[in-house]
């Protein structure tokens, strides 16, 4: 069933329920990083953070010197001899899949809350 709502009160009742979508997302993105981090002693996947840049735009960061070399498979120390490896067999890149799945999911919520308005 559509919500009611008077035409001054659409843009207060659509920037809300758009800010709380960022939110929602962001945070099953943080849960699942962390959940798809491969673990050593933690530290990695114990640094991901949210980090909100106005209420419509938030990412996610990890200040780790290695995070990049462990996520993204790019900048790999002189150690790991230019091969890509982790004990979990961690796919190169999985932060941005993770955010591919959840872009259609939020896109969803978006139509409900489109429809809703109605």
């Amino acid at each position: 069933m559509a919500r009611k709502i008077q035409l001054n009160q659409v843009a207060p009742y659509f920037a809300k329920q758009v800010e709380t979508l960022v939110k929602v997302t962001t945070f099953e993105a943080l849960a699942r990083v962390k959940t798809e981090t491969p673990v050593d002693k933690g530290t990695l996947r114990g640094a991901w953070q949210p980090k909100f840049n106005g209420p419509y735009e938030a990412e996610l960061i990890n200040n780790m010197e290695y995070a990049e070399p462990v996520c993204y498979g790019t900048n790999l120390p002189p150690s790991w001899k230019g091969e890509y490896k982790t004990r979990q067999g961690t796919v190169p890149g999985f932060p941005d899949l993770i955010a591919k799945e959840l872009e259609s999911w939020a896109e969803k919520e978006y139509q409900k809350i489109v429809k809703g308005m109605g």
